[in-house]
């Protein structure tokens, strides 16, 4: 793949169309087979050791994937191969200080090209947008944040920014943009600095792009160099802009389908800086339009809890689609990764249906692959809308649920499997909850399986939030390993293990990050093996369905999901926003968190790492992140104990669970669900039931007076 810089202030359509060739379509529009070009698909082995944003390549900057203009591929990166994580075992080398633990990322990572450049004549940011339904601001119409039908198709588009202000001879903002269709000429609209007189969506310039090159092309351009009112841009100025994707049904209308006008995500530049997320706490608007209007201005970093990744606060009145946004930072290369990895994760793999909007046609090439063991039709049916799940009532199947089984020593149960699949005319239990028991204020459950083979040994494990995956992959080993005290050699009754497991491909020894009781390693391993336990559907990771060693009609092992359709899917996974924390100046949330440190909380829930340089996706690299979670397991006591001990975890120990996005719950759950079956009804529940390690945390949180205890509890629910 060529790499040009994009110089000046305008670029040939030659040069820009060798920048983005690699975001995922062909010039017709049509989609491509994404499996050679980007993402983390195991044969993509393009590109140089010394990528842009990395040590060694003159990387800097508060961004990730930042480079300057002398490092090996800090030029355009708008295109161009993404490399592999060490799937195949010849990646990252043992390091001293990690015992047996091989990193999943290091030097040798061949990395996706930098989203922002730094050269001495402009600052370039790289980034990719979607089609939207409506303006951000226009939340009586709640259609903003949710996804339109065949949104996968045509609808993303990549975004050069040139920034020269500042600079030796410069002083304007240019946007280059690459459509997958053609934009009609007349409304292809770039809104630049917000004002919202009359109308929420009223900008102070508002133009269509000018078309670049020839009409296949789908390149286009438009510059900014003054203020609103008049004056020169400067360094620090703000410009609030909204590209909208209103496509041309005309062109090739024997081809088009779908809707043709679109608008796109509000995002907020800072000339000199780049892009960052932001809330409405600016001036308020002149329109009657919405009871809340006010001018965008940047989100304090303090509170971007996923790093450049965060997206801006919700404004659009669509609380329980906060989970379901591409990174604020997404690359041009991943665009149409990401969308075409969500249409897996939407997808039914009995008839190939999408789950939402009767339009949307049916993926025929997964038809036919369910089962024959399995819990769910896809995987949003476990994480709708990519929330953590609630328990159902009592008698109720436990769909949203993965039980895990086995033998007291913690090996597959012979007629069960490691999960149970209690799919049709398997002969595997179904499970539900019988009955709650109730104690002093707190529930536990009483499981109930039909038929006559009830699992001896069992551990229940309710869906998570699926939000910032990618960006605990992306933190050092190291790092988390510095926080671990198996022999509590400090004596603050805290002693967090790594859980340690074989590479299911490289069979090299890896750090668990993933799962209630970290059993996955990497994100890629998490859904693959998400894909085998919950809809029996095998890849190239997992081949084998989940299959007692006295079991019979498990299915034969295969590779169902091709390996560029899994490499999409953990794409989608690793990319999802994670949402800034709200209220972060209120004094009762600054006060809940110095209690949240002061009660010994952070002793486990770790507030801040910083992700490694070496992360394969530019979005992903050096990143400032705010999990609320060491990735180790910790005794949380009796009380939560299972009767499955899983790999070097015993009974009573479980991974940290990360805390952002938990304020979300109510909004995307519909209800609130703790702990890792649910138990808990409420955050107070949650942290009452911390036994073991969490006890001296518990109990310092309940002698708190009722004040404190509410400061504390508004700051978990500000995350």
């Amino acid at each position: 793949m060529a790499r040009v810089f994009l110089s000046g202030a305008r670029v040939s359509a030659v040069a820009f169309l060798v920048g983005v060739s690699g975001i995922g379509c062909s010039d017709s529009g049509a989609p491509s087979s994404m499996g050679t070009t980007g993402g983390n698909s195991p044969s993509s082995t393009a590109g140089s050791a010394t990528q842009a944003g990395a040590p060694g390549a003159s990387g800097s900057g508060t961004g990730g994937g930042v480079a300057t203009a002398g490092s090996a591929a800090g030029g355009n990166a708008m295109g161009g191969a993404g490399g592999t994580m060490d799937n195949a075992g010849g990646g990252p080398l043992p390091d001293p200080e990690l015992g047996d633990i091989v990193p999943l990322f290091g030097p040798e990572t061949v990395l996706e090209p930098a989203v922002t450049v730094e050269t001495p004549d402009a600052l370039k940011t790289y980034w990719s947008d979607r089609a939207r339904d409506r303006h951000a601001r226009e939340a009586r119409f709640h259609a903003y944040e949710h996804y339109l039908h065949i949104y996968w198709e045509k609808r993303t588009a990549a975004v050069e920014i040139i920034d020269t202000v500042g600079k030796p001879g410069g002083g304007s903002v240019t946007f280059n943009v690459k459509s997958q269709w053609k934009l009609d000429n007349g409304q292809a609209e770039l809104r630049f600095f917000f004002r919202g007189i009359g109308t929420v969506a009223e900008y102070s310039d508002n133009k269509s792009m000018t078309p670049v090159g020839a009409i296949d092309d789908f390149t286009y351009t438009r510059s900014t160099s003054t203020k609103p009112g008049g004056g020169a841009l400067q360094v620090g100025d703000k410009i609030e802009f909204e590209l909208s994707q209103f496509l041309d049904k005309n062109y090739k209308a024997d081809q088009f389908t779908g809707r043709d006008n679109y608008y796109g995500t509000v995002m907020l530049y800072i000339v000199g800086k780049g892009l960052v997320p932001w809330a409405q706490t600016g001036a308020v608007c002149q329109n009657t339009d919405e009871e809340v209007c006010r001018d965008s201005e940047p989100i304090p970093e303090e509170a971007w809890l996923g790093g450049h990744t965060t997206m801006h606060e919700i404004v659009s009145g669509e609380p329980e689609d906060a989970f379901m946004q591409m990174a604020g930072n997404m690359a041009p290369i991943n665009g149409q990764h990401f969308v075409r990895g969500r249409r897996a994760i939407h997808t039914n793999f009995d008839d190939g249906h999408h789950d939402e909007h009767a339009e949307n046609p049916a993926w025929t090439e997964q038809t036919g692959k369910l089962g024959p063991l399995y819990i769910n039709h896809s995987c949003n049916q476990c994480h709708s809308q990519n929330s953590r799940a609630v328990p159902p009532e009592v008698g109720q199947p436990l769909t949203k649920y993965v039980f895990k089984v086995g033998t007291e020593t913690g090996e597959p149960d012979p007629m069960l499997g490691g999960v149970l699949q209690p799919s049709d005319a398997t002969g595997e239990p179904g499970v539900s909850i019988a009955s709650w028991t109730e104690a002093n204020g707190l529930r536990s459950p009483k499981f109930a399986f039909t038929g006559n083979n009830a699992p001896a040994h069992f551990s229940p494990r309710i869906s998570p939030q699926l939000v910032g995956m990618g960006l605990l992959e992306a933190i050092p080993e190291l790092d988390i390993l510095k926080l671990a005290d198996e022999k509590d050699a400090n004596g603050d009754g805290i002693s967090g293990r790594p859980r340690l497991l074989v590479d299911p491909e490289s069979k090299v020894t890896r750090l668990g990050r993933f799962g209630w009781k970290a059993g996955q390693a990497s994100v890629r391993h998490q859904v693959a093996g998400a894909f085998r336990t919950d809809m029996g559907v095998l890849t190239s990771v997992f081949p084998t369905p989940d299959c007692g060693s006295a079991q019979a009609s498990c299915g034969a092992s295969t590779v169902e999901f091709p390996d560029a359709d899994l490499a999409e899917a953990t794409d989608y996974i690793s990319l999802l926003a994670v949402r800034p924390q709200r209220n972060w100046a209120a004094p009762e949330v600054v006060k809940g968190k110095a209690l949240f440190a002061s009660t010994g909380c952070a002793n486990c829930h770790a507030p801040t790492f910083k992700t490694s340089p070496y992360a394969l996706h530019a979005e992903l690299r050096s990143q400032t992140i705010h999990p609320y979670t060491d990735l180790l397991l910790h005794d949380m006591g009796t009380g939560l104990a299972d009767t499955l001990p899983e790999g070097n975890a015993t009974y009573q120990e479980w991974r940290t669970p990360p805390l952002w996005g938990i304020g979300f719950t109510k909004d995307t759950a519909g209800a609130e669900a703790y702990l890792h079956d649910g138990r808990a009804r409420s955050l107070t529940e949650a942290i009452l039931w911390h036994g073991g390690e969490g006890e001296t945390a518990q109990k310092a949180f309940t002698a708190l007076p009722e004040g404190d205890k509410n400061a504390l509890l508004a700051f978990l629910k500000s995350l």
